[in-house]
């Protein structure tokens, strides 16, 4: 059951990306540019998103497990440091220079568009050397 849940929630998910434009690359740097001709379709898509999952994430902090049984696991660390932040401007440089983040290029990738699969090979490759890192620096 958990695994069609999941199945289920990853392809609405998907679908609401294509839908909502979030997978196109020039709608999301048409957002992103706020200097020239800016597009604000995608505020408000973000806007419904709030919406909808600021509530459940209030539910979920005072349960101990899903509505499919699993057990609910939220970020404990709330602070904000040098790694934080330095990962936001990463990520957000990527967006801003790519037109893509991770879950639209997987969607857009899927639906056929060559950018994304570039995308996606060069997110893989940081998330291997981002995780060697981590065993180099986590081992004595």
């Amino acid at each position: 059951m958990r695994k069609l849940s999941a199945f289920a929630c990853g392809l609405l998910f998907g679908v609401g990306l294509l839908v909502s434009g979030m997978a196109n690359p020039v709608k999301v740097l048409g957002f992103l540019d706020l200097a020239g001709h800016w597009d604000p379709s995608l505020a408000f898509v973000m806007a419904g998103a709030i919406a909808v999952a600021a509530p459940a994430f209030w539910l979920a902090r005072s349960r101990q497990s899903s509505l499919a049984g699993a057990p609910m696991q939220l970020p404990a660390n709330r602070r904000i440091d040098a790694r934080l932040v330095g990962g936001a401007l990463l990520f957000g440089a990527g967006w801003g220079l790519a037109g893509f983040c991770p879950g639209p290029a997987i969607v857009a990738a899927g639906a056929g568009e060559p950018r994304a699969w570039l995308f996606v090979a060069a997110m893989l490759t940081g998330m291997a050397i981002y995780a060697a890192l981590e065993r180099r620096r986590r081992s004595p």
